[in-house]
Parts: structure tokens; sequence; C-alpha cells
């Protein structure tokens, strides 16, 4: 008796916590495809007397209307930019987490924290200096910045998460591995990573998204929708006088998309990579 009345409220309270995370999302759905005017009625109301798909048929085929440009423009920076931040990071943070993991070299641990301690560093303390550096330098309103400047929040991430993995990885594999005639290079490329991809896809993951959700930089280093990522894009999708919700919603729903179908396709191995990361030794 004691355990049915645990498993239901356990199944009740999992119920309660679905439902208040993904009202918002469906809240969000319903604003994009209702009319301006039922989104101004008070009360609010769940279900829209009417529905258009007309704001998603604008983003997708109008060409003449200014936020559906910027929102395709947009879209295309924000992709360019993540997928440049999270392979490069993977790349770089990856090996240099591989080094930390398997190796002892000098002041080994120092930099293990001077990497940490650059991610803790909150980015409103040195907006301003990096403003007037990227200034001088030319390189404002472009995404050659933003990749930059995300970057210096990624491979610490990718360095901290994936060195934990490599951890796991059983000496005994690189043993045998030198006693073939690999090298260095053909024991990570043919040996660990094939070991610890699960941890590599799940912290490919993590990566994307907190390059794709970056605001901060973005806001600041842009101008143009040269450099505009979607998130910006989204903020600025009202005119002078008045907001048009209806495609504020549009754009959420749709550059929630990338991010939604990358975590279903590697649902696998992300679940893998959050449980194990590989051998024990």
């Amino acid at each position: 008796m004691k355990s049915s009345v645990l498993s239901t409220f356990q199944y009740a309270f999992g119920v309660l916590i679905a439902i208040c995370t993904l009202a918002p999302f469906a809240w969000l759905f319903i604003s994009s495809i209702s009319y301006q005017i039922d989104l101004q009625e008070v009360p609010m109301k769940w279900i829209p007397k009417r529905i258009t798909f007309e704001r998603y048929m604008d983003i997708f085929t109008n060409a003449h209307q200014d936020i559906a440009y910027a929102f395709r423009i947009s879209m295309a920076n924000s992709l360019l930019v993540a997928v440049s931040v999270t392979m490069i990071a993977l790349l770089i943070g990856g090996l240099a987490a591989h080094a930390f993991a398997k190796y002892q070299f000098r002041f080994r641990r120092q930099l293990i924290y001077l990497f940490l301690f650059t991610y803790m560093i909150p980015s409103v303390v040195i907006v301003i200096p990096l403003y007037l550096l990227l200034q001088k330098m030319g390189m404002l309103d472009s995404k050659l910045t933003l990749v930059i400047l995300d970057l210096t929040f990624a491979i610490p991430f990718v360095i901290w998460i994936m060195q934990s993995y490599f951890k796991q990885v059983s000496h005994e594999f690189y043993e045998a591995a030198s006693i073939d005639g690999c090298s260095r290079m053909q024991i990570l490329y043919l040996i660990v990573v094939p070991i610890v991809r699960p941890g590599i896809l799940a912290t490919m993951i993590f990566v994307f998204l907190l390059s794709w959700d970056e605001f901060f930089f973005s806001l600041l280093f842009t101008s143009t929708l040269r450099a505009k990522t979607i998130s910006v894009a989204i903020s600025e999708f009202s005119g002078k006088n008045a907001v048009d919700f209806g495609m504020v919603a549009t754009g959420g729903v749709l550059a929630s998309l990338p991010p939604l179908l990358i975590a279903i396709l590697f649902q696998k191995f992300l679940v893998q990579g959050m449980t194990a990361g590989g051998v024990k030794e």
C-alpha cells in the first residue's frame, strides 16, 4: 500500500513538472499561430478562436518583408557561428583535455585552474576594454569576432568536461597500442576517441547550445544583419510604437528547432555521455 501511494505521488509530481516545463513552449507555439488582436485580449485565452500560419509562410517565402528577411539572415549567421565554435572548441579543447588527463607536466594543475578561472569571469566585467580593443582592430560587427569570443568560454568548458571522460580510459589501451606501433595521435584517433565517443557527442551538444543561445556578446558587438545572430534578431522584432508578439513567438519556435533536432538525433549518445565516460581502470 505504501509503495503504491509513493508511486502515485512520484507520477503526479512528474506530470506536474512536465506541465510546468512544457507550458511556456506550448504558449509560444499558440502565440505564433494566433492573430495579433487575439493575443491582446483580456483575459488571456489558451485556445485561440482563429489560427494562422501566415507568419511561418512569410519567414520562408516572403522576400519583401523586413522581419522575415532579418530572421533568415540571422538564422544563417547563428548556424555558422554555432557550428564553427562547436568544431573548433571540440578540436582544441579535446586535445587539451586529453593532455591534462593523461600526461604529467609542469604547472598542469595551475593551468587547469586558470582555465576554470577564465570560464568563471563575468562577461560584463571585461566588455568595455574588449569593445575598445575590437574597435581599434576593426573587428566589430563580424561573425569571426563572435566565433572568437564564444570560444573563450567554449574551450574551457570542453576541457573541464572532456578530461573526466579521458581519465576513465584505461592505460592498458595505451600500452597495447604502443606495443603495436601506434603513435600518440594514432592512439588518440583509433583507440581513445571511439571509447569516449558518447562523451564527445554529449559535449558537442552542450557547446552547440551554449553558442547558439549566446546573447550578450552578439548584442554588444554586432550592429547589422551581416553578423547579428537569431537571439538578437528576435529581440528586435518590434516596431517603433508596437511589438509583433506573434512574430516574436514564431521566431522563438523556429530558433528552438535546431537545438531540439540535435538533442533528438543524439539522444542516445547524450544519455550515455552523461552516465558513463569510458572504461574505468
